[in-house]
C-alpha cells in the first residue's frame, strides 16, 4: 500500500484545483483516494471522479495518456494518430480534451470528436481515419459518480492483455506532476488537434446491415441521457421509422442520470420510463441504449404486458433472425458468443449451418475472431457476435459491441414478424419449444475499498480450494478453471466453470472494470424457481 498521507500532501500543495475537495476529506477518504494508483487493464481505466491516484481526474488522464504516447512511439516513430471520443458523463469533454492536449504536447496528433459520440463510432473513427489508437472516455453504464478510459489499437478493437500490459509499463514510468499538455485551442489552430466527424461513413456501414422489408413498427426509444441522443434517433428517421417517441425525460445528455441512477439497460429500472410510456402508447417495441450507446435493452409487447427481452434471449432472436431473413449470407458463416453467453445461442445458430466460436467475456475477444478472420481474408464470414449483458455487433466496420446497428436490427425484426403477424415474444416462445429453455441470471457481488479488494482474493482463492460438488442437487461433473487450462485455445483469465449433469451451469469471473464478482448461473430446468435455489447456494461462497 502507498503512503498516503505523503501523497495527499503532495496533491494538496500541487494540484491547486482540487485543495477545496482535498481539504474536506475524513482520513478514510484520503485513504481511498490515495492508497493505490488507478488499475490499467484492458478495458483501460475506470474509477470514482475526483483528487487522488486511485480516482479519475485531469492529472490520472494525463498520466494515462502521456504512458500510451510513449508506447505507441516505441512501435512507431512517427507519424502518430489518435482518435478520441467520449460520453455524457460528468467531466467527460474535459478529460478527453485534456488527452487531446497531452498527446499534441507529445507530437501525436489527436483527432476529436466536437461532440459526444458512442463508444462504436469512436472504435469506426480509428479505423476509418487510419489512426494508431483510440481513447475513449467513458465508464459505460456505471452510475454517475464513475468516469473512465478506455484504449483501442489500430484495428479499433480494445487492447488485448499483452499491450494492456505493455501500455502499463510505459505508465508507471511516468510521474504524474510532470506529464505537459498543450494550450487546446492553440493546438488545434496549428492542426495538431483535428475535430473529426465520420458520421455519415459510419451510418452507411450500419445501413448495410439492413435486412428488413418493413418498417411498419410503433417503437419508444430512450437513450438513457447518454450518446445515442441523437444518432440513434436519425438513423431511425433515415431507415423510415416514423413512428418513433423518445422518453422526454431521458431524452438530452445529462452525466447526472437524474431518472436512472443505474443506467444500465440490462436493469428493468432503467427502461421503467420508457415501458411507461410504452404503456401509454402502445408502442410495439421499447428499444434504450446505455450512456456510451454501446449495449441495448429491449421489451416487446404483449398480451400481458410488456416483456422484458434479457441479452441471452435478444441476441438468440437476432441470429434466428439474420439467418432466416438475411438477403446474404455468407459461406460457412460463423457466429461468436462468450462462454458465459447461453449455449441456446450455439444451437440456434449450428441449426443453420454456422460455426460456433467461443471466447473469454469481453468484446475485444469476439473482435479478435475477427481480425483473425481478416488476416486469413474471411471476414465476410463473420456474421454474428454477442454477449449475454447486452452488447451485439453485425458486420465488421467496427471492432466493438454497437447498440446503433442494433437498434436498427430489433426496429426491423419487429416490423417483419408484425407483417408476419408475430411478436418478438411469440418468436422467442417458438424457439424455446423448438430448442428448449433454459433459464439464466447474472448476480453481482460488490466488494468495494481496500478492505473488499481483499475478501475478493479469498472468495476466488476459496472456490479453488473447494469447489462445489453438486448444483442444486445435481453433481457437477465439468469443472474449468480458465486460468490454469490448456484443453481450448484461449487466453488464461481468472475465470471458474461449474458444469452439472442436468446442464445447469455456474461461472464465475471477477469484473474487469468494478470492484465486484460476477455469478451467471443457468437453470437446465424448474425455470425461475431453480435459479433461485442455485444463487441460494451461490450466496454461501460469496459471504
Amino acid at each position: 500500500m502507498k503512503d498516503f498521507n505523503a501523497l495527499y500532501d503532495e496533491w494538496l500543495n500541487r494540484a491547486t484545483e482540487y485543495r477545496d475537495e482535498l481539504a474536506a476529506m475524513s482520513e478514510d477518504d484520503r485513504k481511498e483516494a490515495f492508497y493505490k494508483d488507478l488499475e490499467f487493464g484492458t478495458a483501460g481505466l475506470r474509477g470514482i471522479i475526483g483528487a487522488g491516484t486511485n480516482r479519475l481526474n485531469t492529472y490520472t488522464i494525463g498520466r494515462v495518456t502521456d504512458g500510451l504516447a510513449s508506447y505507441l512511439f516505441a512501435h512507431k516513430k512517427s507519424d502518430i494518430k489518435v482518435a478520441i471520443s467520449y460520453d455524457s458523463r460528468h467531466f467527460s469533454q474535459e478529460f478527453a480534451r485534456h488527452a487531446a492536449a497531452v498527446f499534441a504536447a507529445r507530437g501525436v496528433k489527436a483527432y476529436i470528436t466536437r461532440e459526444l459520440q458512442p463508444t462504436p463510432y469512436l472504435s469506426f473513427m480509428v479505423r476509418k481515419l487510419g489512426c494508431d489508437a483510440g481513447v475513449m472516455i467513458t465508464a459505460s453504464h456505471n452510475p454517475a459518480k464513475f468516469n473512465g478510459y478506455k484504449v483501442y489499437g489500430a484495428d479499433g478493437c480494445q487492447v488485448t492483455d499483452n499491450a494492456a500490459a505493455e501500455i502499463f509499463g510505459f505508465i508507471e514510468k511516468v510521474k504524474l506532476f510532470d506529464v505537459k499538455a498543450a494550450d487546446f485551442d492553440g493546438a488545434v489552430e496549428r492542426g495538431e488537434i483535428v475535430f473529426a466527424d465520420v458520421t455519415r461513413d459510419y451510418l452507411d456501414c450500419v445501413y448495410a446491415r439492413s435486412i428488413g422489408k418493413h418498417r411498419k413498427a410503433s417503437i419508444v426509444y430512450t437513450p438513457l441521457n447518454g450518446t445515442g441522443y441523437a444518432i440513434v434517433p436519425q438513423m431511425f428517421e433515415e431507415r423510415g421509422f416514423t413512428d418513433v417517441k423518445i422518453v422526454p425525460e431521458q431524452a438530452k445528455p445529462d452525466g447526472a442520470f437524474p431518472t436512472c441512477p443505474y443506467p444500465n439497460p440490462e436493469k428493468a429500472e432503467a427502461l421503467r420510463l420508457a415501458v411507461e410510456l410504452a404503456e401509454k402508447s402502445g408502442a410495439d417495441v421499447v428499444i434504450g441504449t446505455d450512456p456510451d450507446a454501446d449495449r441495448l435493452g429491449a421489451a416487446v409487447k404483449t398480451a400481458d404486458g410488456y416483456r422484458l427481452i434479457s441479452g441471452n434471449e435478444m441476441g438468440v432472436l437476432l441470429i434466428d433472425y439474420i439467418f432466416s431473413h438475411g438477403k446474404s449470407l455468407p459461406e460457412n458463416p460463423v457466429v461468436v458468443k462468450t462462454i458465459v453467453t447461453t449455449d441456446l445461442a450455439a444451437r440456434v445458430a449450428e441449426s443453420y449451418g454456422a460455426e460456433v466460436r467461443e471466447v473469454l467475456t469481453g468484446f475485444k475477444y469476439i473482435g479478435e475472431v475477427i481480425k483473425k478472420l481478416e488476416d486469413k481474408g474471411e471476414a465476410a464470414r463473420f456474421a454474428f457476435g454477442y454477449e449475454e449483458s447486452y452488447g451485439y455487433l453485425s458486420g465488421t466496420y467496427v471492432r466493438d459491441k454497437d447498440a446503433v446497428v442494433a437498434s436498427m436490427l430489433v426496429a426491423e425484426m419487429t416490423a417483419d414478424y408484425l407483417a408476419e403477424g408475430k411478436t418478438l415474444a411469440d418468436v422467442l416462445d417458438g424457439i424455446y419449444a423448438k430448442f428448449g429453455k433454459y433459464v439464466h441470471r447474472t448476480v453481482s457481488y460488490t466488494y468495494e475499498g481496500v478492505a473488499g479488494a481483499e475478501k475478493m482474493k479469498q472468495v476466488l482463492a476459496g472456490l479453488r480450494k473447494n469447489p462445489p460438488a453438486a448444483i442444486d442437487g445435481s453433481a457437477v461433473t465439468e469443472t474449468i478453471d480458465y486460468l490454469t487450462q490448456d484443453k481450448f485455445d484461449l487466453p488464461k483469465s481468472n475465470v471458474l466453470s461449474f458444469k452439472a449433469a442436468d446442464g445447469s451451469k455456474l461461472i464465475v469471473r471477477p469484473s474487469g472494470t468494478e470492484p465486484l464478482i460476477k455469478a451467471y448461473v443457468t437453470a437446465a430446468n424448474g425455470g425461475d424457481k431453480r435459479v433461485d435455489a442455485i444463487i441460494a447456494e451461490v450466496e454461501k461462497f460469496m459471504r
